[in-house]
């Protein structure tokens, strides 16, 4: 697997692309649980209309998983250069001139991977992670994401305090909000009208004075790079730790309907971590395959 992504990383961005798109167009049209499973979380979140986005999810997948290697093993610099556009970044620059700690919610959108990258060479970052399941990738991706000059933080009590410990000096912390979380660190909340299980730790670090928004890397067509989105929270978060989930779970699904054919519907939002209470029962959910 190492080699494979040495090798892709060698590519320039639109033969990148190319290939992904490939790849992504061969999973979906062989594997018949790959797409019903992004057939079903897209009916899920948009209906009929969802589901006919299917095949161009797949190929942007697919642009997704290729583009990984060259972010991670491919020259800073010219990693870098492929952001051709930012748009908000004023936002950022205001919180920092009030001295605020920042918090940036990633979801699966677009390249997650390059907007941390980026974020790591305008001030100090920490980023949440999650070990991978292959041995083999981890030092992969702990080499590729610190490059930058990020910290990676750990998904563990460590973690959780590297991130605290950046925001009381005013840095800035990253995360994946709809990224399922370990049982015992989340709760089910609505998302999509179906109960997913949700981590809190972005709610409980937006109960700090840091700033937080909303942000994501726009794959630009033809290879031609990325655009950088950073967006206010559309409504103020308040109340406890519980509600201020369930309402960052509502923004993200804003944020992704925004752009849907760039959102990972494949990954298993809905999935039951073992050990973890069963999922409330909704009426007429339309479910996830599993």
């Amino acid at each position: 697997m190492l080699t494979f992504f040495r090798v892709l990383s060698w590519f320039s961005l639109p033969w990148l692309h190319r290939i992904g798109a490939g790849l992504g167009a061969l999973v979906y049209l062989s594997s018949g649980t790959y797409r019903r499973h992004v057939c079903a979380n897209l009916r899920q979140a948009m209906g009929d209309e969802g589901e006919k986005l299917a095949f161009r999810v797949a190929i942007e997948s697919g642009k997704q998983m290729a583009e990984i290697a060259r972010v991670w093993l491919s020259p800073l610099e010219e990693v870098l250069a492929s952001v051709r556009d930012v748009r908000g970044g004023e936002l950022v620059q205001a919180a920092r001139e009030a001295g605020n700690g920042l918090v940036f919610l990633t979801p699966h959108l677009g390249c997650f991977e390059i907007v941390s990258l980026y974020l790591s060479q305008t001030a100090p970052i920490s980023i949440l992670y999650r070990k991978p399941k292959m041995q083999s990738l981890q030092k992969l991706l702990e080499t590729g994401r610190a490059r930058g000059g990020q910290k990676l933080a750990p998904a563990d009590l460590s973690g959780v305090r590297t991130l605290i410990k950046a925001l009381r000096n005013n840095e800035a912390v990253g995360l994946l909000p709809d990224q399922a979380p370990k049982t015992g660190e989340g709760v089910w909340l609505d998302f999509f009208g179906k109960p997913a299980y949700t981590m809190t730790l972005a709610a409980r670090l937006s109960e700090t004075k840091a700033t937080t928004l909303l942000t994501w890397g726009e794959r630009l067509p033809n290879g031609e790079g990325y655009r950088i989105h950073f967006h206010p929270l559309s409504e103020r978060l308040s109340g406890d730790t519980l509600t201020r989930a369930g309402q960052i779970n509502t923004q993200v699904e804003q944020l992704i309907l925004s752009f849907p054919t760039q959102y990972l519907w494949g990954y298993n939002r809905y999935k039951h971590p073992a050990g973890a209470d069963l999922p409330p029962v909704v009426a007429g959910s339309a479910g996830s395959v599993q």
